[in-house]
């Protein structure tokens, strides 16, 4: 423990006494709780109270404004987007009715903007261009056992023609050729040809394997007897000739079992200057609940998923190139569970921390590991506590990113478990031999953790629930800042709203934290309440800026090349200790793959701080960035935006 956050405890521990010994004397349970909340407002709100502890804020928009946001964006503009697309709301999704804001947390200004496709459960990163690429969503809600009224299920559909594909309209009818029943596609479908294979050595033709399809099909009518219950082999009504030879389906059972969340293809970049979303070539498969992360040579790799029939896209990963606007396959498939936490790493390879968000087998792609994207290799991490509940856990890049530590927050059992874990572990990547070991431990188990960078190089770490979506009344109001250089959690200011499940915060350029969303299943320690999805947006002031004074930074290049200088002005330069280059953030589903802390070199000339962008294209990737000094109180200046091309 460091003696700073030593003496913020001792003063701390003071006040509770001093509460203590001030209720002492108050007679009956109402005057208690009047006289507890009345105090508790009062020690909160004293200057020393916040420039030891922060403060929380709630924003509450005007009830036109409000929505279930999913997801939440730092625009290049200041500005912030913030993305419902349906809200994991049925009503929405059937009446097509899909929610994006702009929110201006300066200004205070709320404007709505149309919202071109179902962007519930979307994947988003930060583009060079200072774009948000947002690609997946929702083509259907899914349905629970007892709910499904057709049966149905997967379709593979083969083509053994190797010289056409096939193409079949939705409504296409496949009937059993055991079972006799009837089931019809939802969707339209282009079946591949066959692929024709020869023996390298000796030329010789070995057959063709059949081009396939997969599709969701359903009954025709509802009800139990129109389900199967084995395998069967479907013909296709409407084909002839070689067509119906060559084409035809297999299925497994079809049945009225839950129907899971099924994806949408669609792509699109956010424009934050126009305001609008720009439709851009659509994915080859689709995703809901994918991970976009930007690779060493600036495309974006769109990886897991839900497919358009519900099911985890099987390792089918592919990159989206900007400059193209096209989406192309990886040669090799490589599966993880949906919204895993995948990081650029400096050697260009991929950080897999095992972070995930759900959807996916228990036994497949969970392990953590550095994975090779060029070669498909991929080398597993050891030393990770509480293996089995990384489901709803954060991860975080340590600031600075420089040193490419890592920390695992929390997280839970796979699915509905009511297990939560209280460990964080952290793993140092540029060591000889890479392991994860334990830090410091939270006070309770903990799922879907937010964690935000400041630009003093601690890690704001708050909310979450230690049941499944803040079952039995579970949200935690704690909040606790982390610094790295003593390894130790500070406990700070509590919040004011609880936030679990459809959550998340990032850092606004003035160096506060903006906090969003929560989809609790329950609002009852009983869990017979159904819960509502918390629309109320919550601030967090950091204690640095209760201090006296910040430091000022104006003028400088709006462009910074990798390895170049640029030259800013402040009439505090020879206080300044630190500059930080901080990345814009873009959560959800506690997965936040955008946000860093790099760490710059600096030098000061009277008022003037020249600093200089590392050369690593890796570790400074381009795009738009928060340009922060901090002095030597600690205390970080406003942002200046800073393009790196």
């Amino acid at each position: 423990m460091n003696d700073q956050a030593g003496r913020r405890r001792a003063r701390r521990l003071a006040i509770g006494t001093v509460v203590v010994l001030a209720l002492a004397g108050m007679n009956g349970p109402w005057l208690y709780r009047f006289g507890t909340e009345k105090y508790h407002q009062y020690q909160i709100n004293k200057p020393e109270y916040k420039a030891e502890n922060g403060k929380w804020e709630v924003v509450e928009f005007p009830e036109e404004y409000r929505q279930n946001t999913i997801h939440a964006a730092l625009l290049r503009t200041g500005k912030v987007l913030l993305v419902a697309g349906s809200g994991n709301n049925q009503d929405n999704f059937d009446a097509k009715k899909f929610d994006t804001r702009i929110w201006d947390p300066v200004k205070g200004t709320i404007k709505k903007v149309p919202t071109p496709s179902d962007l519930f459960c979307t994947g988003h990163t930060q583009l060079a261009n200072g774009n948000l690429l947002i690609a997946g969503g929702t083509k259907r809600y899914e349905k629970l056992k007892g709910d499904v009224t057709k049966a149905g299920g997967l379709m593979i559909v083969h083509n053994e023609n190797p010289d056409e594909p096939i193409t079949l309209p939705a409504g296409t009818k496949f009937t059993g050729k055991e079972n006799g029943m009837t089931f019809v596609s939802k969707d339209s479908v282009i079946v591949p040809r066959a692929k024709k294979n020869f023996d390298k050595a000796t030329g010789k033709f070995l057959g063709n394997t059949p081009g396939i399809y997969r599709v969701y099909v359903e009954a025709q009518k509802q009800g139990e007897k129109y389900a199967t219950g084995t395998q069967d082999n479907y013909r296709i009504q409407g084909l002839s000739g070689t067509d119906a030879r060559n084409t035809y389906g297999i299925a497994q059972k079809l049945a009225l079992d839950k129907k899971d969340f099924q994806g949408i293809r669609d792509a699109y970049e956010f424009d934050p200057v126009a305001e609008r979303y720009i439709k851009v070539d659509p994915m080859n498969e689709a995703r809901w609940y994918p991970t976009l992360t930007t690779l060493s040579d600036g495309k974006i790799l769109s990886v897991s998923g839900l497919d358009d029939i519900g099911q985890l896209v099987p390792g089918k990963n592919e990159v989206f190139d900007p400059k193209t606007k096209k989406w192309t396959y990886l040669d090799k498939n490589r599966q993880f569970p949906t919204y895993p936490a995948l990081f650029l790493m400096q050697n260009g390879k991929v950080f897999y921390s095992g972070s995930n968000a759900g959807y996916g087998p228990d036994n497949v792609g969970r392990d953590p590991g550095i994975w090779d994207v060029d070669t498909n290799k991929f080398s597993k991490l050891t030393g990770l506590s509480d293996a089995k509940l990384m489901e709803t856990s954060g991860t975080v890049l340590l600031p600075p990113a420089q040193d490419e530590k890592f920390m695992v927050v929390g997280g839970g059992g796979v699915g509905e478990s009511d297990q939560s874990s209280n460990k964080t572990r952290i793993i140092d990547l540029k060591a000889d031999d890479p392991k994860f070991v334990d830090g410091p431990t939270l006070e309770k188990g903990t799922r879907y953790p937010s964690s935000s960078i400041l630009p003093d190089d601690t890690v704001l770490v708050s909310g979450g629930s230690e049941d499944y979506r803040g079952r039995g009344d579970s949200n935690i109001l704690q909040a606790r800042l982390y610094h790295s250089d003593t390894n130790t959690f500070e406990q700070v200011a509590d919040p004011l709203v609880g936030r679990n499940y459809h959550s998340g915060s990032l850092l606004l350029p003035d160096g506060r934290v903006m906090f969003f969303g929560s989809d609790s299943l329950y609002s009852d320690k009983a869990n017979t309440k159904p819960g509502e999805f918390e629309q109320r947006i919550e601030i967090y002031t950091p204690p640095y800026l209760y201090r006296d004074s910040r430091p000022s930074l104006s003028g400088g290049p709006q462009t910074i090349e990798r390895g170049g200088s640029g030259t800013f002005t402040s009439q505090h330069a020879s206080t300044i200790k630190k500059v930080r280059l901080i990345r814009p953030s873009a959560s959800t589903h506690v997965t936040d793959v955008d946000q860093r802390s790099i760490a710059l070199d600096y030098k000061v000339s009277g008022d003037k701080i020249t600093v200089t962008v590392p050369k690593n294209k890796n570790l400074v990737q381009s795009g738009w960035y928060m340009l922060f000094v901090d002095d030597d109180q600690g205390t970080p200046s406003k942002a200046q935006w800073v393009k790196v091309p």
